[in-house]
């Protein structure tokens, strides 16, 4: 077991961002809920191959796995970006250093046509620095400062036609009826509940949450991760 702590007035003045090194090594529980019997678990490795001032590159995979480490590339504050309409976008940043009570920050998105069932997909999530918080996972108990983040997201479904067939008889004759209907664009709307467990000597997150609910309120969606264990590049 592995406790770390800074003292509570450290690390409720601020938080910096993290001076990470190649080699340093995180391994989490990984657990993804999906609906009411979609549950899975994995044990997945992060090793940081090289920093930059500006983004961080390393490779993750899953123990176990006969298939090679993915190698990703994360802004140094371990943001994520993709493309979003040919743009390089943020889509998601649970950090924003340096790290103190009360900081908040907002990340948005829209993307046109990200499927061929959905016209357009639109993401919301306010971020806020909560405070401090004592957790507790699998590499031990850890002084962590808490970040949450609600939201929102809006699709649009592309519009849709729907052909139905009947056989119609008629003196002897026999027709086949078919009838076309165009659907007009749908949209629905849901729910987004985010929570990062950030600890300064770790250089990352020791837990995190992420939650989608559907348009009824309902979640879908529960993806969770907990620190197994950490270990310096060199060590």
């Amino acid at each position: 077991m592995l406790s770390l702590a800074l003292p509570l007035s450290a690390i409720a003045q601020s938080a910096s961002a993290p001076d990470v090194k190649p080699g340093d090594t995180w391994t989490y529980t990984s657990t993804s809920e999906r609906g009411p019997s979609g549950w899975n678990q994995t044990h997945e490795q992060v090793t940081v191959l090289r920093a930059t001032s500006s983004h961080i590159y390393f490779e993750s995979k899953i123990s176990g796995s006969t298939q090679a480490p993915r190698e990703v590339i994360a802004g140094a504050d371990w943001s994520r970006e993709r493309s979003v309409n040919g743009t390089d976008t943020v889509v998601n940043r649970p950090f924003v250093f340096p790290l103190s009570p009360g900081k908040s920050w907002t990340v948005e998105y829209a993307e046109q046509h990200p499927s061929r069932v959905f016209a357009s997909r639109k993401w919301n999530s306010q971020y806020r620095v909560v405070g401090t918080e004592s957790v507790e996972v699998p590499a031990g108990k850890f002084q962590a400062i808490k970040i949450e983040a609600e939201g929102d997201w809006v699709v649009q479904l592309e519009p849709r036609q729907t052909v139905t067939q009947a056989t119609q008889v008629e003196q002897g004759d026999t027709a086949m009826i078919t009838h076309a209907q165009k659907i007009g664009p749908v949209q629905a709307t849901g729910r987004t509940y985010k929570a990062f467990w950030y600890v300064p000597e770790v250089g990352r997150w020791v837990k995190s949450v992420e939650e989608y609910y559907g348009s009824n309120g309902v979640r879908n969606e529960r993806y969770t991760t907990e620190l197994e264990s950490f270990k310096k590049g060199g060590q």
